[in-house]
């Protein structure tokens, strides 16, 4: 095969084929940085909303020197302070455990202001029942709206890790990222678990608890992967249930009650609330970082 110049272009063009000819394709490190984005967000929201502080104080070099997160605050919280401060700290283990193991990036501008997830929530209000919320939802007000706003963020980390798995060829990789998917569905279960208890509890004008939660998936839903389901409400029909006989559902899954998957791109058009991994908005107004962020911004 004469014109071939190399083994390495050999090499290369093989790839290339085994990859489905697909020219853009990202090396495990990629997906990993990807994550980092939303371990830095989880990590900012969890310690500034229990403790009043964040990355800067418990751990600054992990920033590296990137920008202070825009509307952070402490949150009125009193039974779940501890289980929030815990979450922050695993957030802060799971910086340290990808920087480890990838070069990483400073922290991306984050939005984590009242009235970003003010304006996320009445997208999804706007798009169930044509309204936006009258009061307006504000994450910081009490135990129960943080919870609500915290049940927005862990769950689109944990489908991401899902979505990566099929994608990791090296094996400290791939146990890294089923570590990290380990305590992020941990995190998950927990936040719906506890939001179970208020199931019926009136929020927001004709909104419960569950409405809430309902809402924010079919928003994701939308957002990400509209027509297609990847997300689920604390309460479904039965058949939407395991194995289609209950309406619980404090753990969401698949018919075989497996955990959903979403790509990068879908990972990205969520979290920037546009519906477009190539428009930045919401929690990265501008951009997240790492090489797979910054295809989707060129394309």
């Amino acid at each position: 095969m004469a014109f071939f110049t190399s083994s390495a272009a050999l090499t290369a063009f093989f790839l290339f084929l085994l990859r489905g000819g697909n020219s853009q394709k990202f090396v495990d490190s990629d997906y990993v940085e990807l994550a980092l984005n939303l371990e830095y967000l989880e990590t900012e929201f969890f310690l500034y909303g229990a403790l009043g502080y964040g990355l800067d104080i418990v751990a600054p070099g992990l920033s590296m020197g990137g920008p202070k997160p825009y509307g952070a605050q402490k949150a009125n919280l009193f039974f779940v302070n501890d289980i929030i401060t815990e979450f922050g700290y695993q957030e802060v283990g799971h910086l340290r455990a990808i920087k480890s193991r990838v070069k990483g990036f400073p922290r991306p501008l984050l939005n984590i202001s009242a009235s970003n997830f003010a304006d996320f929530m009445d997208a999804a209000s706007i798009a169930a029942s044509g309204q936006p919320l009258n009061p307006r939802f504000d994450p910081y007000a009490n135990d129960i709206n943080f919870l609500i706003a915290s049940y927005a963020i862990p769950y689109v980390g944990l489908t991401g890790y899902v979505g990566a798995a099929s994608n990791l060829r090296d094996a400290a990789f791939k146990k890294l990222v089923a570590g990290l998917l380990g305590v992020e569905s941990g995190q998950d279960a927990v936040i719906r678990t506890l939001l179970n208890q208020f199931a019926y509890m009136p929020v927001s004008g004709q909104y419960t608890v569950a409405n809430f939660t309902t809402m924010i998936s079919a928003q994701r839903d939308r957002l990400g992967n509209p027509g297609e389901t990847k997300d689920e409400g604390i309460i479904v029909n039965p058949e939407m249930g395991a194995e289609g006989k209950v309406s619980g559902n404090v753990l969401a899954g698949n018919t075989e009650s497996l955990a959903y998957d979403r790509s990068p791109e879908q990972i990205l058009s969520i979290v920037y609330a546009t519906g477009q991994a190539n428009e930045p908005g919401g929690f990265f107004p501008n951009g997240a970082g790492g090489n797979i962020a910054k295809y989707y911004r060129n394309k």
